[in-house]
């Protein structure tokens, strides 16, 4: 025998014999015929040349190693391993995870969960104004208002931090109300508002204590509006499609406003502060105490918020 084919394995030599005459047999079923392979077997043997140690021990042997075969082509698929498996699929991908809220900053409740709405209360002016979409606050559809009751249903801030990350779309308006109540409809009566707007038409900006403090970005043809405070800049402090960072802090009588850690506001409620009088149509305008809202403001405004975490000063 060759001597390569001496220390090959034995399909390889069964294959690859001195003569080449070894073809298993396959039935229509796929199997292997034992009689037909043991016939074949002997006639490898006598017709190989070298092989001169007896034909008997030769057939036996090999026919003992075909019947193996024999056997194991006959098997299930799911039974038989060999080299030539077809190779297993892929796993189909798992569908990507609900987005959830970020986890609050030290000190910090989280008020909104990135799910769904638990803690908050709709007035359903335009019913459906407030979904979650992508685990975002999504503010859309009109005039409507969501107020945060909190884990208890009684939230309740006086002096507080608020963070929050917003994004605006082309030529929406919005609004993040602090010491106000729940009101069925309408703008709320209580409390101040900080605007939410980087390309409305209304010249009040992102930043602006609305009414108040007015960060005011005037187009050519606009006049500037009456009431309160004006701080005139070129442009919002915020751009459409892009979240941005907003603080509202209130510490006692001093009201603070930052947008991407820019301060626009930095305003302190003066002693004997009358909003029916200092301000134009914004009677309620003044610091006292409760609850969160925010603003949906008309059909073609759509506002997202998300990350919306407070603390208690």
């Amino acid at each position: 025998m060759n001597p390569t084919l001496r220390d090959a394995p034995v399909a390889q030599r069964l294959e690859q014999g001195t003569h080449n005459s070894l073809v298993l047999g396959s039935n229509p079923g796929g199997s292997t015929s034992f009689a037909a392979a043991r016939m074949q077997a002997w006639r490898w043997t006598k017709g190989c040349g070298d092989c001169k140690s007896g034909v008997p021990m030769k057939i036996n042997h090999l026919a003992t190693l075909l019947a193996a075969i024999s056997v194991t082509a006959c098997k299930p698929a799911a039974e038989t391993t060999t080299a030539a498996t077809a190779p297993t699929a892929a796993p189909a991908p798992s569908a990507a995870p609900a987005k959830t809220a970020s986890e609050a900053p030290e000190g910090f409740t989280s008020m909104f969960n990135g799910t769904d709405l638990t803690g908050w209360k709709s007035n359903d002016e335009v019913p459906g104004c407030f979904t979650v979409e992508n685990g975002t606050l999504k503010v859309s559809g009109g005039r409507a208002h969501i107020f945060y009751t909190g884990p208890n249903g009684d939230a309740n801030f006086k002096s507080f931090e608020l963070r929050a990350k917003v994004k605006t779309t082309a030529g929406s308006n919005g609004g993040v109300y602090f010491h106000t109540q729940f009101q069925e409809k309408g703008w709320p009566d209580l409390g101040y508002e900080c605007q939410v707007n980087s390309s409305h038409t209304d010249p009040k900006k992102t930043g602006s204590l609305y009414g108040v403090i007015n960060i005011l970005a005037l187009q050519p043809d606009q006049k500037e509006p009456q009431g309160g405070t004006h701080i005139r800049v070129p442009a919002a402090p915020s751009k459409d499609d892009e979240w941005f960072d907003y603080v509202i802090r209130v510490e006692g009588k001093q009201i603070t406003l930052k947008v991407n850690g820019e301060t626009t506001v930095d305003f302190t409620e003066p002693a004997g502060w009358d909003p029916a009088t200092a301000l134009k149509n914004m009677p309620g305008r003044k610091l006292s105490s409760g609850t969160i809202a925010i603003q949906g403001h008309d059909p073609k405004s759509i506002c997202y918020y998300k990350d919306l975490f407070i603390k208690a000063l």
